[in-house]
C-alpha cells in the first residue's frame, strides 16, 4: 500500500507521517508537494500536522486552495482514505471535506502533551483495527485545535455516528478536567458521511511505537491498510 503525504510550507510533521508509515507499518510512503496537481497512485492520502502557509487568516485557510487540494478533494469523493492529523484536520475543515472548525484553544494557550481518546467509531477507513470505546494515549500539538460548531451540525454529527474520537480521561471518563482545549461535546475527531474522510487534532504519527511513550496512534495507520485490502478484494 502506498500512503501519499501533502508537504504544504510549512508543514512539520511530515517526517513523522512517513516514519510512521514505514518503520511502523511496514508500508510504503512518499511525499506530495502543495503545487502537484494529481496524487502519484497513492492509496491513501495524509495531510500531516504544521502550520501551512503560516496559518495566516486561519489555520488552514490558505492551503484548502492549494493545486494539490482539487486531486485531494476528487480523491476524497471518490471513496479514498484521507486523514487530517492536526493542521490536516484543520485543511480538510476549511475544504468542507469534514464539517466544523477548529478555533483558538479555550485557554488561549498553544498545549503539547498527552491526552487519552475514546474510540467512539470503528467503522471508518482509520479506525477499524480499535474497540469501540478503547482508550488511547496520544501527544496533541496546537493553538488552534477546539472543535466548534452549531448546534444542529452538533447533533447531526452524534446522531449519525460521526464522532470518531473524544477526549476522556484515563479511564475513559469524559470529563471537562479531560478536555484540553475546551471543543464542544469534548470532540478530538470526526468522519465524513462516507466514512472515509477522518480528521483528529491528536498525533497518532508521534504514538506509533513503544519507544515514543505510546504506540497506540499505529492502529489509525494499520486500519487504513485493512481497508484499503477490503475494498480491493
Amino acid at each position: 500500500m502506498r500512503f501519499g503525504i501533502v508537504r504544504f510550507p510549512g508543514s512539520n510533521c511530515d517526517a513523522d507521517c512517513h516514519r510512521a508509515v514505514e518503520e511502523g507499518l511496514g508500508e510504503d510512503a512518499f511525499y506530495l508537494w502543495h503545487r502537484d496537481r494529481d496524487l502519484g497512485g497513492a492509496d491513501a492520502i495524509l495531510l500531516p500536522g504544521g502550520f501551512a502557509y503560516g496559518d495566516y487568516l486561519r489555520a488552514g485557510a490558505i492551503a484548502r486552495f492549494s493545486p494539490i487540494m482539487k486531486a485531494v478533494e476528487s480523491f476524497a469523493r471518490a471513496g479514498g482514505p484521507v486523514l487530517g492529523i492536526c493542521n490536516g484536520f484543520q485543511i480538510l475543515c476549511e475544504a468542507g471535506l469534514l464539517p466544523g472548525a477548529l478555533a483558538r484553544n479555550a485557554a488561549l494557550r498553544f498545549l503539547s502533551h498527552d491526552v487519552h481518546l475514546s474510540v467512539e467509531r470503528t467503522d471508518t477507513a482509520f479506525t477499524g483495527a480499535y474497540r469501540r470505546g478503547q482508550v488511547l494515549r496520544m501527544p496533541l500539538s496546537h493553538g488552534e485545535g477546539r472543535f466548534v460548531a452549531d448546534a444542529t451540525t452538533l447533533d447531526r454529527l452524534e446522531e449519525e455516528g460521526r464522532v470518531v474520537f473524544r477526549y476522556v480521561d484515563a479511564e475513559g471518563n469524559a470529563t471537562p478536567e479531560a478536555n484540553p482545549n475546551g471543543s464542544l461535546r469534548a470532540i478530538a475527531g470526526v468522519c465524513n458521511e462516507a466514512r472515509n474522510v477522518v480528521g483528529l487534532m491528536p498525533h497518532p504519527d508521534r504514538a506509533y511505537a513503544a519507544i515514543l511513550g505510546s504506540n497506540d496512534g499505529l492502529g489509525v495507520f494499520r486500519s487504513a491498510l485493512a481497508a484499503t485490502a477490503a475494498a480491493a478484494s
